[in-house]
């Protein structure tokens, strides 16, 4: 078939690899004048299956309302008067039972593990490399009641057969020998070994020219403006250059599908949560982590990438802002220098942001719609770069008309 991928984000390029793989001829369309420019472009690094878990959790209301009054906050809400935001936090916060999370965690650790084992079998086929690592995550723990309210993860990560390690100080140090100088500002930590990091900037960059190789075709600087229906089908999507018609559309546009299938009377809960990282060269390696550490306080992930050191964290609810305020700054400075003080140069740190596309449930929408050639690979919150290559096979697979190799029926548009 003739597919066309709106979107060149990691989502879109892989998606566009799978289907190219499956035999299809592909078309990629993104307004930007190059792949993973957005979104993509500088998230925290970490590919870990095991976190993958809702932000709409038990306890989380109660939470957020602390959070906002701390100076270094993981949650900024700015007053906004817009019914969209409303719906999907009056969402969200209904998603915040034991039963729901267990439910959208285990789907949500399924596709992750499905991803990492795709993206690894991808890494042996291609050569590919983008700085990555294969030493696990470790999410660090400042108090005694952080470290006693992981039962919840832990039950899931046993149910799925996730291996993970349940460290003290001593076991947190081995595994990243930085933390040695701050020992008494940590109580434990919870480790996945079979965690990676890497550059999805770097990743999707290369797997683009992987994709070309496949026959794809990438068009950027491509003004998308909306997608033409006859009938049951779509038969074209209208840019600025005219219109590219298809056999089947795939919708990968991050935050912006809910805009482009609104007008179908298709309706994706996706809102654009902010947020916002560093990227700080590394001055001193004995002083640098050696793979992710997610540093539960402040909901910041500290990730070596190369010889850099990747910050990224925090969630601003303010719609569709790309600014960059310096107290979100200081709040990533913060956390990697008081855990891994002058590994790195802040001086030359570069800052950024970017909109991730959430789901009031935590889980991403992958699949068919109701308009039979429409699909949409969307909604990965902060873990695009974690579900990329599982994602984009099983929707592949969807498309080909093939079974995927997990269950994907709870992962499409019609759960809502």
């Amino acid at each position: 078939m003739k597919i066309t991928v709106l979107g060149a984000g990691v989502i879109g390029v892989t998606t566009a690899y799978y289907l190219a793989k499956a035999g299809h001829e592909v078309t990629v369309l993104d307004r930007q004048p190059g792949p993973a420019l957005e979104t993509s472009f500088a998230n925290a690094g970490e590919i870990s299956p095991g976190y993958a878990s809702p932000w709409a959790a038990p306890g989380i209301p109660q939470k957020a309302v602390k959070w906002l009054f701390m100076k270094h906050a993981p949650l900024i809400i700015r007053p906004m008067a817009d019914a969209a935001t409303w719906r999907w936090m009056m969402s969200m916060l209904a998603n915040c039972t034991s039963a729901r999370y267990a439910t959208n965690k285990g789907r949500m650790v399924r596709l992750a593990e499905y991803s990492r084992d795709c993206l690894i079998a991808l890494r042996q086929e291609t050569g590919i490399a983008y700085d990555h690592r294969t030493q696990g995550t470790l999410q660090l723990f400042r108090t005694q009641k952080q470290l006693d309210g992981i039962g919840k993860d832990i039950e899931v990560l046993r149910a799925d057969g996730v291996p993970f390690e349940v460290l003290d100080p001593a076991g947190c140090i081995a595994a990243e020998p930085g933390l040695a100088r701050v020992r008494e500002k940590f109580v434990g930590g919870l480790r996945l070994p079979n965690d990676e990091t890497g550059d999805c900037f770097k990743f999707t960059n290369i797997l683009q020219g992987h994709a070309e190789a496949l026959g794809v075709t990438f068009r950027f600087g491509v003004d998308i403006r909306r997608l033409k229906r006859i009938g049951d089908r779509i038969v074209a999507v209208e840019t600025a250059d005219g219109l590219v018609e298809s056999d089947a559309f795939v919708a990968a546009l991050g935050s912006y599908t809910p805009a482009l299938i609104a007008p179908l009377g298709l309706k994706a809960p996706i809102y654009p949560v902010k947020g916002y990282s560093i990227t700080v060269p590394i001055v001193d390696e004995s002083r640098a982590p050696v793979s992710t550490i997610m540093d539960e306080t402040f909901k910041i992930a500290i990730t070596r990438l190369g010889d850099r050191i990747r910050v990224g964290g925090m969630a601003e609810i303010a719609g569709f802002s790309d600014d960059l305020p310096a107290a979100r700054r200081a709040t990533l400075e913060h956390s990697v220098e008081d855990l891994f003080g002058g590994a790195g140069d802040q001086s030359k740190a570069t800052f950024w942001s970017g909109l991730r596309p959430m789901t009031p449930d935590g889980t991403p929408v992958v699949g068919g719609t109701s308009i039979k050639n429409l699909f949409i690979n969307s909604g990965h919150g902060t873990l695009g770069w974690t579900m990329a290559c599982g994602s984009g096979r099983v929707l592949a697979d969807l498309v080909s008309g093939r079974k995927p190799e997990i269950e994907a029926s709870d992962l499409a548009l019609s759960r809502y």
